[in-house]
This record gives structure tokens, sequence and C-alpha cells, in this order.
């Protein structure tokens, strides 16, 4: 995502490489960056939240109030500083595209209408008429309960829905405009593979970060699990084509995330699949770290 390793290593680099000829981008990536590391940690702690029950509701409320936050904030910056002037920058390129699909990938976990993901806190249809967690629908105002006419007596008729057209709206609709994200969210992440591919070679650890959010997104928003398994296969196919060198630190990179490709290639088959992953016994092994180790404060890329 917006948020993974890869995309903050190139993200420094970048900022670092054109502050001497453009000090304005250099700034805005580098505030960029900062949204983004504040931002993987809020996407661990949404992981988390997930397997829990609805007693952390108000918690995951904010937690995703601060996510869709942050990551309007990442598009906004995006749109307005870095895409308008990265046409000479190659890798910078690649980035901003990448980055602009990312943020349209969080709104549509988090933020989407209809939802798509399990994902966010939705509004379910029906919910109560009170939009804080917590309270009641109907509230004491100091002169006893406050009831549905003069006399006492209970409603008629059931509680009264919004008119037409007006029907539910996400909890974070007062950050964003409620809406369908999945058509531009897909349609950026088309066009970033597409300049990925025209522009990097095969284990450039960019093209690899671009592809494996694709299919990341395609199993969880597009629920289009083969086409997932697909691209994270032919991704690591093009990986040991590629003919290129690459540095030690890009070797590691491309070494993590075709680990991820590999356990994408198995994903939704059930346990009891006997696919083998090309990447198992493979010469991209990292030296002293069992492949697909993580960090302990980051989260595979794309396996959100």
């Amino acid at each position: 995502m917006a948020s993974s390793e890869v995309d903050q290593k190139f993200l420094g680099k970048l900022a670092k490489a054109v502050e001497h000829d453009n000090p304005l981008l250099a700034s805005v990536l580098f505030r960029i960056l900062g949204l983004s590391i504040n931002l993987s940690a809020q996407l661990i702690k949404a992981r988390k939240q997930r397997r829990q029950d609805a007693a952390q509701e108000a918690a995951a409320l904010d937690l995703t109030c601060h996510i869709v936050w942050l990551s309007r904030e990442g598009l906004v910056l995006l749109q307005q500083y870095v895409l308008p002037m990265v046409g000479n920058y190659v890798e910078l390129k690649v980035l901003a595209y990448k980055l602009r699909a990312s943020f349209y990938h969080i709104f549509v976990l988090f933020h989407n209408t209809p939802p798509v993901s399990t994902m966010g806190v939705n509004t379910p249809e029906g919910q109560s008429t009170t939009t804080v967690p917590g309270l009641p629908a109907r509230v004491d105002k100091g002169k006893g309960l406050a009831t549905d006419d003069q006399d006492g007596n209970p409603s008629k008729g059931g509680p009264v829905g919004p008119p037409p057209g007006f029907g539910p709206t996400p909890p974070t609709a007062f950050l964003m405009k409620p809406g369908d994200y999945l058509p531009e969210a897909h349609r950026y992440f088309r066009e970033a593979v597409q300049l990925a591919d025209e522009l990097l070679w095969g284990s450039h650890s960019l093209r690899l970060s671009v592809k494996t959010e694709y299919a990341a997104f395609l199993y969880e928003c597009v629920h289009d699990a083969e086409g997932s398994r697909k691209l994270a296969k032919d991704t690591i196919a093009e990986v040991y084509e590629a003919t290129e060198g690459i540095d030690n630190d890009m070797f590691n990179d491309a070494c993590e995330l075709v680990t991820v490709l590999g356990k994408m290639m198995k994903r939704g088959l059930g346990s009891n699949t006997t696919l083998r992953s090309k990447v198992h016994g493979s010469g991209l092994e990292t030296q002293g770290t069992p492949r697909g180790e993580q960090s302990e404060g980051s989260a595979p890329p794309g396996m959100i």
C-alpha cells in the first residue's frame, strides 16, 4: 500500500535526489513519507482490530477515520504537487502513479459505498438514527424520558428512515464524499502497472511493489481470486526472466516481495492445495534472514 516499506524507501531516496533541483517537490515527498509512516502503523492496528468483537466498535471507528483522513491528505499532496512535476523522473513517475492507486485502494477498503470488504466500520441498513456509538437513540433532556407523542403512548409506526437517495452513509462521510471508489481505483492500478511495465525492468523492486499491491487489490476488493493468483504468478516469472543487475538493497526488497507474491499464488485455494510456488528453491534468497520474515512493526505489502 501507500505505507509499504519499499514505497517509503523510494519516497525518501527520490526526495533526497530532487532536493537540489526542486526543493518544493522534495519537501512534499518528505511530507508524504511522514504520512505514509503514520498510515503504516494505523493499517497494522486496523488489521488486528478486524479480528476483535463489536465491543471495540468505537475504537475501530476512530481508527478508520484516522486512516481515511491520512489517505485523503496524502492524495491531495500527490495530486496538487507531485503528479504535475514527475514528467522528467522515471522512478518517481511510477511511484506517484502507484501511490495514487494505493490511496484509492485504502478508500475502497475503508470508505466505499457500497462496502466491498470487511475492513473499516460501515453503516448497516436499519441502523438506529443516532450517529454516536454507545448512545441510545432517544435521550432524557431533564424532563423525564422522551416519548414519541405528548400522551406518552408508544409510536404506532417503525423507525423513520432517511429520505430516498439519502440512505445509509459511511461514518467517514464527513471526511470525504461517499461513493463507489472501486472503478477509479481499478483504473489507477492499471495505469500504474502499464507505466511500471514500460519504464522498469522485471526485478525492479518498485515494479514488484506495484504488482504486489494490485494483486492484493484484485483479491480483496474486486474479489477476482483467480486474476490475483495469475498476476502473482506472472510477476514472479518476470523476475526470473530479468537480466538486469540490481544492488543489494533492491535485491533484498525483491526477495521479500517475491515471497509475498508466492503466498498470493496460493491465496484462497485452501490448506490442502498442492500448488507449489516457484519462489521456493529459487536463487532469490536473502542472506541471514528467513524468506518472508517481516519486522514486528510492518505488514507485508498488499497483505493487509
